[in-house]
């Protein structure tokens, strides 16, 4: 077997072999690594490279050291998730670095990293001054995790008493211009459906490249021609725009009308129907 034969023989069986060793060892190896697994990794990487091209070199020898690698690497990770003195050995632990919008010096030099470093930290959080963290750590993997003190924390739903609908994950119901029927059974929808709602759009179903329904059951689409523009779902608008008019009409009703006993139905209807719109306006609020 000539050199060029050997060295495509070899880069398939390595590809290979590196895919199953990194399938094996789990998602931890492709995002964020551990001081051992960033050295594991490398040392892996770097034995494949050395058998794929060099010639001269036994094969089976770092298919074997590969495969030791990736052994030890398995085995750290399995001790590492039953004792915390050992995880915390290989993987390190959290170090504070900011405490009531005040940094701590002593703790950022010990992990080497400067003023600038800690700013385009925070500022990844969308955070631009220190003293309006509560807490930071900087975490083993390197990450920052940053609390921000409670009058500068965002106002949520919850804050303002507000009840909201909960979410689900939207289904893609086309894709390349396809229909998706299993992601549309998913979505309780039909292609009789789908086909009303790509008419109301006034697009055609060749023309789109992504289709989506949301958990309201709504119809969102991206078509290949980015210069047109399709509307955006209206029928929950619409419906609470039309809930809100039958309940203003009955308070008209109330009020145009001298019989007592058809004021006061009409008014006794508007009010529930004002508390109806109080619960579905999070469901249909765009």
């Amino acid at each position: 077997m000539d050199g060029w034969t050997m060295i495509l023989f070899r880069s398939i069986l390595f590809i290979l072999l590196l895919f199953f060793t990194t399938k094996i060892l789990g998602k931890k190896q492709i995002s964020e690594l551990s001081f051992f697994e960033y050295i594991a990794g490398i040392t892996i990487g770097s034995i494949a490279g050395e058998v794929v091209t060099g010639l001269e070199s036994n094969i089976y020898h770092g298919a074997l050291a590969m495969i030791i690698f990736g052994a030890v690497t398995l085995g750290v990770d399995f001790l590492s998730l039953h004792s915390k003195k050992f995880r915390d050995f290989v993987e390190g632990k959290g170090t504070v670095i900011i405490k009531d919008g005040k940094i701590l010096e002593e703790n950022l030099k010990k992990e080497k990293y400067t003023i600038d470093e800690l700013s385009a930290l925070l500022r990844q959080k969308d955070i631009f001054r220190v003293a309006d963290v509560e807490f930071a750590v900087l975490e083993p993997r390197g990450n920052l995790s940053a609390l921000l003190k409670r009058e500068n924390r965002p106002l949520t739903p919850k804050d303002l008493q507000m009840k909201m609908p909960s979410e689900k994950e939207p289904q893609t119901v086309i894709m390349d211009g396809s229909i998706l029927d299993e992601a549309l059974r998913s979505a309780g929808k039909s292609r009789r459906w789908l086909h009303l709602e790509l008419e109301k759009l006034g697009v055609t179903l060749e023309n789109v490249f992504l289709g989506q329904v949301d958990s309201y059951g709504d119809l969102t689409v991206d078509i290949y021609d980015d210069k047109i523009q399709v509307p955006s779902p209206t029928q929950r608008p619409l419906l609470l725009a039309m809930l809100k008019k039958v309940q203003a009409d009955l308070e008209l009703f109330s009020l145009g009308t001298d019989d007592e006993k058809a004021k006061q139905m009409y008014k006794s209807n508007a009010e529930k129907m004002q508390k109806e719109i109080e619960k579905l306006t999070p469901y249909l609020n765009g």
